[in-house]
């Protein structure tokens, strides 16, 4: 298993352990299964709720049910990614398990509750959701990173806590002891469901994803049934699993591929599971793997192929699996991805926006083969040769040329990659976002998703939390906004003298006005608590301990590994790397005052009694923000759960 979390700041230490803040003033919680003093539950506070039919949801209410608080925020990765791990539990528990979504945004645009109501639909979220925008229930539980799940018994205690994704297996197992428990001592309420669903929207497309222009009969050579006419538009149609092409009037539906049913079936009859790019292949290419379009299924953690006359769907990459450790091949079909969200035809491949690992990485369809292309998975900012470089949530493509144009979402930022390395033109770090424009290195996005070429040079950007389409002149080194007012943009096509936009959150796609004008606009910064440090030698400990019945797997040598690295890089005089040992001493540099330390830890286990045993990988990457002082604390624990 592995797990994965964001810190508070928005950056996405990506990881969970059942403490993701340091452990320097606290103990380590006893395992659930260990005598341990409870807690009561904290009172649950908030702006409003939703899909509770506009019933107000408190504690009381919440008795004789196992509860887990999933606090999440709709611009992370992570936080998408423990949704569809907790479907599962809510179907094999039923009404004896609730999952209240306790929503604590990052972006201000999140702070707004259309926005929010929009991503609980969006995201098929079918428990009751809190909208926590001042952080109140946040604080109250103390939870210090995204997702935190904190699950609460049927008496109103709060029995464990964990931070990230990957904690299925420890939930399920949290959950069904408490369940037998209380049904023992005739506590829990087995009956009766807190959610109400929101009624069927009647829109032509919900929440579309991504859009690309489709050739011409003649383009395609071909004179097959269903081949698309000039002008035709396909878009994947995401909260609705499938993909529709639109007429050139960009409202007409002219034919769907997909049964509009979550899944991933292959065939004349496919099933996708919130599918976000596309992109064509060229004409030799599509002639002989013998499909015409490539798509990232997003929730599936697949790319799928598809036969643009006929809809024939055929999955080209990805096992299903969601990605944890490099599994040592190449072979498409046999790598795990995680949350592939947009397509490029770029250096003769498929280029891929893996934003659920923070990285690019390319598809040979001739080959069949799928690998890295650039990022080593840590969540941050930082350019040069693409094996070294930081990316954070990558979610938009645009090939130019010798330029691959990158909307790197959770660090607001525009980027490029050109001989081999990658570079940023706007964008200043995880926790800086806000709308100004002038000079791109003063400019400022709010968490922008897609991205374009325009026929005059310069490049387009569906600037999504900030509702604009902004325009990078690299001419002119200049960022201005050419339309305001979208309601969550995240994609940006240009048809030959028109621009179109994905306008996500109002379900279609339009042709804005476009009124190229300056924005004074605002600069806004995300803060967190910084973790007091002592200057100069900083002693490292992550705390690990196998689950039950399991041991550390030495198969492979060292089942653990620990890698360290800093933003900025100078925070760290001695230390920075990656060791096989779970304690390391790092050496603090003179004349930084603060930063973040960016750990990535990592530990094999396999079953320890199984016929067949099990391997399991648990793995952390924190993000924590650190401030060098006297008073400062002269160790750093972090805790990685299992």
């Amino acid at each position: 298993m592995t797990s994965s979390a964001k810190d508070r700041a928005g950056s996405a230490g990506d990881a969970g352990t059942a403490n993701s803040e340091p452990a320097n003033d606290r103990p380590e919680p006893a395992p659930f299964a260990k005598k341990q003093s409870r807690v009561r539950a904290a009172r649950l506070e908030g702006r409003g709720w939703l899909n509770t039919g506009g019933k107000r949801l408190d504690l009381d209410s919440l008795k004789g049910k196992v509860v887990v608080l999933d606090f999440w925020t709709f611009c992370c990765i992570n936080c998408l990614h423990v949704l569809d791990e907790l479907r599962p539990l809510e179907a094999k528990y039923g009404d004896a398990l609730v999952i209240i979504g306790v929503h604590s945004p990052k972006f201000e645009h999140e702070r707004d509750p259309q926005a929010l109501a929009a991503a609980v639909e969006r995201y098929g979220v079918e428990h009751p959701v809190l909208d926590d925008p001042d952080l109140k229930t946040w604080d109250a539980y103390a939870a210090r990173a995204w997702p935190t799940l904190v699950v609460l018994d049927p008496e109103g205690y709060a029995v464990s806590t964990m931070a990230g994704e990957g904690h299925v297996e420890a939930l399920d197992r949290i959950i069904g002891d408490l369940v037998a428990v209380h049904t023992a001592k005739g506590t829990l309420d087995p009956e009766g469901s807190l959610y109400v669903a929101a009624p069927p929207a009647e829109t032509a497309l919900r929440f579309p994803g991504k859009a690309i222009e489709l050739p011409s009969t003649a383009e395609a050579g071909t004179a097959e049934r269903g081949a698309a006419e000039p002008g035709d538009v396909l878009v994947s149609d995401s909260a609705r699993h499938r993909l529709v092409r639109l007429a050139p009037d960009l409202a007409t539906v002219k034919g769907v591929i997909g049964t509009g049913v979550r899944g991933r079936a292959d065939g004349p009859a496919p099933e996708f599971n919130e599918p976000q790019g596309l992109v064509l292949l060229p004409a030799d290419v599509a002639a002989q793997v013998g499909y015409d379009l490539v798509v990232a299924d997003t929730v599936n953690h697949l790319l799928r192929g598809v036969r643009l006359a006929t809809g024939e769907t055929v999955t080209v990459a990805g096992t299903g699996a969601q990605w944890r450790m490099d599994n040592g091949t190449d072979a498409a079909l046999e790598v795990d991805l995680s949350s592939p969200w947009d397509l490029a035809w770029f250096e003769d491949k498929v280029i891929v926006a893996m934003a659920g690992i923070h990285q690019l990485w390319y598809f040979d369809p001739r080959a069949g083969t799928a690998g890295v292309y650039a990022g080593t998975t840590v969540e941050s900012l930082k350019d040069g040769p693409l094996e070294q470089v930081w990316m954070a949530q990558p979610s938009g493509l645009a090939a130019d040329g010798d330029r691959l144009w990158i909307a790197d979402a959770e660090t607001s930022a525009l980027r490029y990659v050109e001989a081999g390395r990658m570079h940023t033109v706007v964008g200043q770090g995880l926790f800086d976002f806000g709308h100004l424009d002038g000079p791109a290195a003063d400019a400022l996005m709010q968490h922008p998703l897609g991205v374009a070429v325009l026929p005059d040079g310069r490049v387009a950007v569906a600037d999504t939390y900030n509702g604009a389409l902004r325009a990078y002149d690299p001419a002119t080194g200049t960022v201005s906004t050419l339309a305001s007012g979208l309601a969550e943009p995240s994609d940006v096509l240009a048809l030959g003298d028109r621009i179109a936009v994905v306008e996500s959150a109002a379900h279609r796609l339009a042709v804005p006005d476009l009124a190229e004008a300056a924005v004074a606009g605002e600069h806004h910064r995300v803060t967190r608590k910084r973790t007091k440090v002592a200057p100069g030698r900083l002693r490292l400990d992550v705390l690990f301990a196998p689950a039950p019945g399991q041991k550390l797997d030495y198969t492979f040598g060292s089942p653990v590994q620990v890698t360290v690295s800093a933003d900025p890089p100078q925070l760290l005089a001695e230390g920075a790397g990656r060791t096989e040992d779970l304690s390391r001493e790092l050496v603090l540099a003179d004349g930084v005052e603060r930063g973040v330390l960016q750990v990535v830890a990592q530990a094999a286990t396999c079953d320890a009694e199984a016929e067949h045993p099990a391997c399991h990988l648990t793995r952390q990457d924190w993000g924590v923000p650190v401030e060098i002082t006297r008073d400062g604390v002269p160790t750093l624990k972090l805790v990685l759960r299992s």
